[in-house]
């Protein structure tokens, strides 16, 4: 069976700092490129969520808000699909033991279980946290916004955003030792 993978400009740098790992320089190989492919997944995941709350999913303050929650979760799917892939065909390409929609079953078990503890904790926190947060940083927002006066739903937004960075550190580390162990558990 012919494995297919993906070679990028960053398998270069990468194998050179893994190579200094010893024994462990496949594992850390594979952690680097979990962390790359995590980076670019954020990045699909909060562009999205940033697009939907500037125009059609746009934050409701005063209430555990739904718009929050479908902006949140849409990101999330978009970043799952997109990280599955990249880990498919560029983390772990050895992995082939399993068929692709076992993986994915399972890569989406993981993902379901790391998204319900995100969305739960932006659901209920976003607000608070925007409430915390705006008056500390609405001084140096303003330095970047000369004029800017915050709207209704400011706060919920910054909240929002602040929570969704804090929610993709922790579900980051749950997935890479989760689909470590699971999905990807058939490569040495």
């Amino acid at each position: 069976m012919t494995v297919r993978t993906i070679r990028t400009p960053l398998d270069a740098p990468i194998g050179a700092i893994a190579n200094r790992f010893g024994d462990k320089s496949k594992e850390v190989e594979r952690f680097l490129k979990f962390a790359i492919v995590g980076a670019f997944g954020f990045l699909v995941d909060f562009t999205t969520v940033f697009v939907l709350q500037a125009t059609i999913l746009v934050p409701k303050p005063g209430v555990p808000d739904l718009n929050v929650t479908i902006a949140t979760t849409i990101g999330f799917i978009a970043a799952i699909l997109s990280n599955f892939t990249w880990h498919r065909l560029w983390t772990y390409p050895d992995s082939r033991s399993r068929s692709m929609r076992r993986q994915l079953f399972y890569f989406a078990v993981i993902n379901m279980i790391g998204w319900l503890g995100r969305t739960l904790w932006i659901t209920f926190a976003h607000e608070p946290v925007g409430e915390f947060l705006l008056p500390i940083l609405l001084p140096h927002i303003q330095m970047l916004r000369p004029g800017y006066i915050p709207g209704p739903a400011a706060a919920a937004k910054l909240g929002t955003m602040v929570c969704l960075v804090t929610g993709v550190v922790i579900v980051m580390i749950w997935n890479f030792w989760a689909n470590r162990n699971l999905t990807y558990n058939d490569v040495e």
